[in-house]
């Protein structure tokens, strides 16, 4: 472990990503995977009310694609326990060795460590208060949980103090400040069930969506919560984001290239304040002009994005030359870009603050 962190310490922030195999039970094995810079705040989401009787909600939160080098959000959703008594502890990312590691959810009789993270609705930190078992049947705490009481009667109101945040990691700079509990460290030695064949490709539905990918929707998911696992149609999507998103620094560490090669690279355009002349109809057109144009050039990012994607996709046989002659097309079309995109909002300042001085 401490030869792969000095590796890891070599590489650039960007091209980080480790897979590694380790235990979390004695009984199942666990992919965990490492990552330079750590996801996005957790975006604002209304739950689905509860499809019926056994199904527990499995919240929402950000995984990583190693092959788009981005975060991607998984939906929250209600799914059908696989045993009656187990609850899913959700997974979690933290701090650890200079790197943030992926923690795997899993089902057991008890729930377990999850970050400290709250992710709301029940998952407030530690444990779960969205309900509980009791004579084999799940009953439903009507104060966190979205439950129709026509269709489910197996329901109880139970107040809970909550301290609302939006932190999606554990440790590090910013992160949840937050140890296992003894009670967490003895479920941690529970049996344990992995994720079940629905939540697994509910994830594998949710990486193959593009507009899951924080790049993307900028930490609001326009799908950021589903009735049941893997019904994307008619889902919830976020009210907003987190926390203003921010694009991974693109350092070089490691004798890389800093330049962004791709549009996704690109940090987050940085709009300037509402324009303030003094008069309310000349800045209301400004403000319109302004959204126009940064409406077009995030359009412009995705669509070069997806023909580079699609270029990726034919060449992934090309000889080592090739790809590398590829690549420096690229990032030659992303700095064209970047530059287009910032003498356009230096020009609309420029006409604003010309047109704000006449009198």
């Amino acid at each position: 472990m401490r030869r792969i962190a000095r590796i890891a310490a070599l590489l650039s922030p960007v091209l980080l990503v480790l897979v590694m195999l380790g235990a979390s039970t004695p009984a199942s094995a666990q992919i965990r995977i490492t990552v330079a810079f750590g996801p996005p705040a957790l975006p604002v989401y209304d739950q689905p009310i509860c499809p019926g009787d056994g199904y527990l909600w499995t919240p929402g939160y950000w995984a990583w694609d190693p092959d788009a080098g981005d975060y991607y959000w998984v939906p929250g959703t209600w799914v059908l326990a696989p045993e009656v008594g187990f609850l899913w502890t959700p997974p979690w990312w933290g701090w650890d060795g200079g790197v943030f590691l992926f923690h795997e959810g899993w089902w057991g009789p008890h729930i377990g460590f999850y970050g400290g993270i709250n992710y709301g609705f029940g998952y407030f930190g530690t444990g779960f208060v969205g309900g509980r078992w009791d004579g084999g049947r799940f009953f439903y705490n009507r104060e966190v949980t979205n439950i129709n009481v026509v269709n489910i009667h197996n329901v109880y109101n139970e107040h809970v103090n909550v301290t609302v945040n939006h932190i999606s990691y554990n440790g590090g700079e910013g992160g949840i400040v937050a140890r296992p509990r003894p009670e967490e460290e003895a479920a941690a030695r529970d049996r344990h069930i992995a994720a079940v064949a629905a939540q697994t490709a509910h994830i594998q539905q949710a990486r193959a969506d593009r507009d899951l990918r924080a790049s993307v929707n900028q930490g609001r998911p326009s799908i950021a919560a589903t009735n049941r696992p893997g019904d994307f149609s008619g889902a919830h999507g976020a009210r907003e984001a987190g926390a203003p998103y921010r694009a991974p620094a693109r350092g070089n560490t490691g004798g890389g290239n800093a330049s962004p090669v791709h549009p996704k690279e690109l940090p987050a355009f940085e709009r300037p304040a509402a324009p303030n002349t003094g008069n309310a109809d000349r800045d209301r057109k400004y403000q319109q002009q302004q959204d126009k144009m940064y409406a077009r050039q995030e359009q412009e990012r995705q669509n070069l994005q997806q023909k580079q994607e699609q270029e990726h996709q034919r060449n992934q046989n090309a000889s080592p030359e090739r790809q590398q002659q590829m690549e420096q097309k690229h990032q030659q079309q992303t700095q064209q870009l970047q530059q287009r995109h910032q003498q356009e909002q230096q020009q609309m300042q420029q006409r604003q603050s010309s047109g704000g001085r006449r009198k």
